[in-house]
C-alpha cells in the first residue's frame, strides 16, 4: 500500500480490499491517527499503526456499509479509540455520535468535519481532513457520495427509497463541491470495483477540483443527472441485504484459525446434504477434475461477491484449496461479508478429496468463441450467456439464452435440454455457473474466453452496442 504524505505532513495510507472494490484509510501526523471505514479484518489496520509507530484515537464510519461487514466497533474496542457514527443511525452498541458540522480534534494537527451527505445512505456522513495549525484544507473522506468521476449508487435501501436519495446524492456533491477548495483530495470508501458505486472509473486518485470538471454529478443539472444514473443502474450482490443488519447490530473481531479438516468421505456426505462444497482453484484446474457437485469460485476472480451473491444465506460452506494458505485467504475474504467460519476445509489435490468414497473425479470441456463459431456450422447448441441483462441487452450472440449468473441456481429448470456452451465477459462467471451445470448433471462446455472476440471469429452479435 502506498502512502501519501501531505504538503502539510500528514499520512494518508490507503488499505485497498481491491476483491470488494474498497479502500479504508489511516490517517498519522507520526504521534496519532484516525481510520475511516475499516474492514472485518482489522489485523490489517493493527499492523500498520505498528509499522508507522502511531497510536489510534478515533475510527470514523461514513455510513452504515451495505457490501461488507465493519471491523469498526472491533478496532475501537481493541485499541480503546472513539468510534464515531452517525448519531441518527440506529444502532445497537455503544457509540460517539456525529452529526452534520461537528468538528474533531484529533491530536494537536488533524482538524476532522463531519458533512451530511445523504445519498448513498439517508444518515451519510463525509469527513473533510485540514490542517489543525494552518487551516488549511487537506481532502475529505467521502464514503458512498463523491466518488472518482461518480457516486454512490441510490438504490440500496428499496426501490420506495431510490427517488429521494439520488436526488439527496446530487445535492450532497454540491454541497462538497461549494464547500471545500479545488486542491482538496477526493478519498472515496467505494468506486474500486465495488458494485457500491453507480459507475466505475480507472482513476486512482483525485480532488474536488477535476471532479467538479468531470463528474456527471457535478457537471449535470439534476434533472438530467436523476435520469442517467437510474437507466444505468444494474442488479446488486443478494448478500448486500445481510450487511446493514449485521452492521447496525456491530460485528465482533474475525475468528480467522484454520478451520477443521474433512476426510473424502465428509466431503461427499457434505455436498449430498445440500451444503456448499467451494473449489478454490482456478476455472482451468477446476474444469480438468474436481469433486463431482463442488461448486468452483476461484480466488483469482470476484469470489467472495459472488458467492455471496449466489449463495443461500446461513448454507454451510466447506473449502477445496490447493493449499493451507489459499483456504486462509478464502477465510478472509469471507468474514469481511459475514460468512464467519467455514464448516470444513480439505487441501491437496482433488484425487485426495475423493480417494476411498468409489466416486472418480467430474471433468468438463473448455473452448472458444472460435470454437463455438465453428460447431455452429455443424450441428445446433445452447448458447447460456450468464452475464447481467444489461450486459446481455446491450451486445449479445444471436440465439443466446440470458440466465444472469445470480440466477442460475433457481434457474436451472430454465436452462434448454442438449448440449450448452456457457459464456460470460471473461471465463470466470462462466466457470461458476459451468460448475452449477455440472453438479446438475447438465451436458455443458464452458467458454473460457473474452467476449470481445465473439465477432471477430464470426459470431453474429446483435443488440445496440454490437459493432
Amino acid at each position: 500500500m502506498t502512502s501519501t504524505t501531505t504538503p502539510t505532513g500528514l499520512t494518508i495510507v490507503p488499505i485497498e480490499t481491491p476483491t470488494l472494490g474498497d479502500r479504508s484509510y489511516l490517517v498519522h501526523d507520526g504521534e496519532v491517527a484516525f481510520v475511516v471505514d475499516p474492514q472485518r479484518d482489522i489485523d490489517r489496520v493493527l499492523d500498520l499503526l505498528d509499522e508507522h509507530g502511531v497510536r489510534l484515537t478515533h475510527v470514523l464510519e461514513t455510513h452504515i456499509h451495505n457490501d461488507y461487514v465493519t471491523g469498526g466497533l472491533a478496532l475501537a474496542q481493541r485499541t480503546g479509540a472513539a468510534y464515531l457514527v452517525n448519531g441518527a443511525d440506529d444502532v445497537a452498541f455503544e457509540r460517539t455520535p456525529i452529526t452534520d458540522d461537528e468538528v474533531v480534534e484529533v491530536g494537536p494537527r488533524m482538524r476532522v468535519t463531519a458533512l451530511a451527505t445523504p445519498g448513498h445512505t439517508f444518515t451519510h456522513l463525509s469527513y473533510a481532513l485540514a490542517d489543525a495549525a494552518s487551516g488549511e484544507s487537506v481532502g475529505v473522506f467521502t464514503g458512498g457520495s463523491l466518488l472518482f468521476g461518480a457516486t454512490g449508487r441510490p438504490d440500496l435501501l428499496g426501490h420506495e427509497h431510490t427517488d429521494e436519495l439520488v436526488r439527496a446524492q446530487h445535492a450532497s456533491a454540491h454541497r462538497l463541491a461549494e464547500t471545500l477548495p479545488d486542491a482538496a483530495e477526493v478519498f472515496p470508501t467505494h468506486g474500486f470495483g465495488s458494485f457500491c458505486s453507480a459507475t466505475q472509473s480507472d482513476a486512482t486518485s483525485s480532488t474536488i477540483g477535476q471532479e467538479r470538471t468531470a463528474n456527471p454529478v457535478l457537471t449535470s443539472d439534476e434533472e438530467t443527472y436523476v435520469r442517467d444514473l437510474l437507466a444505468g443502474l444494474a442488479a446488486f450482490p443478494a448478500y448486500y441485504a445481510q450487511m446493514a443488519p449485521a452492521n447496525s447490530a456491530g460485528p465482533t473481531a474475525p475468528d480467522l484459525s484454520a478451520p477443521t479438516q474433512a476426510d473424502p468421505a465428509e466431503l461427499r456426505r457434505r455436498i449430498q446434504d445440500g451444503e456448499w462444497v467451494v473449489d478454490l482453484r482456478n476455472r482451468t484446474v477446476f474444469a480438468a477434475g474436481h469433486v463431482p457437485g463442488s461448486l468452483n469460485f476461484g480466488l483469482d476472480g470476484g469470489f467472495a461477491t459472488y458467492l455471496g451473491w449466489l449463495i443461500e444465506w446461513g448454507t454451510p460452506v466447506t473449502l477445496l484449496g490447493a493449499t493451507p494458505a489459499d483456504v486462509a485467504t478464502a477465510q478472509r475474504e469471507l468474514v469481511r461479508i459475514g460468512i464467519d467460519r467455514p464448516a470444513a476445509a480439505a487441501t491437496g489435490d482433488p484425487a485426495d478429496w475423493v480417494a476411498g468414497t468409489g466416486v472418480g473425479l467430474g471433468s468438463f470441456e473448455t473452448a472458444t468463441f472460435a470454437d463455438l463459431a465453428q460447431v455452429r456450422h455443424h450441428r445446433h447448441v445452447t448458447v447460456l450467456d450468464v452475464r447481467r441483462a444489461d450486459e446481455h441487452a446491450s451486445a449479445r450472440i444471436e440465439g443466446a439464452v440470458n440466465i444472469p449468473l445470480h440466477e442460475l441456481p433457481q434457474r436451472l429448470g430454465d436452462v434448454p435440454a442438449g448440449e450448452v456452451w456457457v459464456h460470460c465477459a471473461g471465463g470466470y462467471r462462466a466457470s461458476v455457473a459451468a460448475s452449477f451445470l455440472a453438479a446438475a448433471g447438465l451436458p455443458l462446455i464452458a467458454i473460457d474466453d473474452s467476449f470481445g472476440n465473439a465477432e471477430e471469429v464470426g459470431l453474429h452479435l446483435v443488440g445496440p452496442d454490437a459493432a
